[in-house]
């Protein structure tokens, strides 16, 4: 029976693993953590509350080959996520939209704005913010110089530890400036939250006869590279390892840690019912913390007491859990190196967000290990 070995028991893995299993593979899942579900792990506590130990994620896509793989191994519900952002006490929408520009402007200039922005950019358009902070009118101009120094500009820093100028349009882009009254943060066609939560979705997924699932397990005390050949405790392999892991750890570090954002957590219980007015709530121009999430929001099931966390961005080192890759040239270049020494193994596959060290939602992860399954079919006997 064809062997392949999964480094990591988070989405991306668990997703190859499974496909891999289908096609009657002997497929060993290695995590070293203790948990399944890698960043998107959560648990029920003693209330009854469904918590995400390493933050919020939701589930969204316009993906239906994701969406119906994923329906296999769970039951959904429907949830449409919305963001505010806290401007020194003030609560506007997150993407910044027409509800915000009326709440923040006079009437009527906030008026003219709208016309000009209709008028020269289109209605009900996503627009980002670095486009219309050069474009040729001045008025539209000035609002978004506005818009970038109280949404986005301290936000940014606090989160990535470096202006946002720093970081280019891959980052920037990616909240854009909605012209309609739109106030779901994501526009998916599919946008729900798994009906038992993530872990659960994992752990169906990696029920399989072909599957062996090794917690608390680090592959690297197991595995080695050396010369083009993989190792598997000492004796070589030839079976597949997909690895999801990171990729400067890898390779012990050779060309230094690659750079990433971490994340330190404090979660608080309360004894209410409802703490903020959205899931999440953006802190864009005080705190130290840059978002407060509220978990009975996200699966809209009140209770008798609510869990919050604060979310405190900070940088990452050997130690620390990795969160965002920081794509700037400097970094790309130093992954590089590594990703040419990962070419060097033919039996070797890289999947995920830390293996490929770029930032990748959910349904991405998803699709990226169907493709790497799909362009890498094994011969089986």
């Amino acid at each position: 029976m064809k062997k392949v070995i999964v480094v990591g028991a988070g989405l991306s893995g668990a997703t190859v693993a499974r496909l891999y299993a289908e096609d009657g593979a002997d497929v060993l899942v290695m995590d070293r953590r203790a948990t399944l579900g890698g960043n998107v792990h959560d648990y029920v506590d003693k209330n009854g509350i469904t918590v995400q130990t390493y933050g919020p994620h939701i589930f969204h896509t316009n993906k239906r080959q994701v969406f119906d793989f994923l329906s296999r191994f769970t039951e959904w519900e429907k949830y449409e996520h919305k963001v505010l952002a806290n401007l020194n006490g003030q609560l506007v929408p997150v993407p910044f939209n027409l509800t915000g520009l009326y709440q923040l402007f006079p009437k009527e200039k906030a008026k003219r704005i709208n016309d000009l922005l209709v008028a020269q950019v289109g209605e009900g358009v996503k627009v980002p913010i670095l486009s219309l902070k050069s474009h040729e009118n001045a008025e539209i101009r000035e609002f978004a110089q506005f818009v970038y120094d109280n949404i986005f500009y301290k936000y940014t820093k606090k989160q990535w530890g470096m202006p946002p100028e720093a970081l280019g349009e891959q980052v920037m882009n990616r909240v854009p400036v909605y012209l309609s009254y739109e106030d779901r943060y994501f526009t998916d066609e599919f946008q729900y939250m798994p009906k038992n939560g993530f872990t659960a979705l994992v752990e169906k997924m990696l029920c399989h006869p072909n599957i062996t699932t090794k917690l608390c397990t680090d592959a690297s005390k197991a595995i080695a590279l050396k010369d083009g050949k993989i190792y598997l405790d000492g004796r070589a392999f030839d079976g597949t390892v997909i690895y999801t892991g990171r990729i400067d750890e890898l390779f012990s570090y050779r060309f230094g840690a690659l750079p990433y954002r971490s994340l330190k957590f404090k979660f608080i219980t309360k004894n209410l019912t409802s703490y903020q007015p959205s899931a999440v709530v953006n802190y864009t121009t005080d705190k130290r913390f840059t978002r407060i999430s509220e978990f009975t929001k996200f699966t809209c099931s009140p209770k008798n007491k609510t869990v919050i966390v604060k979310e405190f961005s900070r940088a990452c080192g050997k130690k620390s859990e990795p969160y965002y890759p920081i794509p700037i040239e400097q970094n790309l270049a130093q992954y590089a190196k590594y990703k040419i020494l990962a070419n060097g193994y033919a039996n070797l596959k890289l999947l995920g967000r830390l293996a490929n060290y770029k930032y990748v939602n959910m349904d991405v992860a998803v699709e990226d290990a169907i493709a790497l399954h799909d362009n890498n079919p094994l011969i089986v006997e």
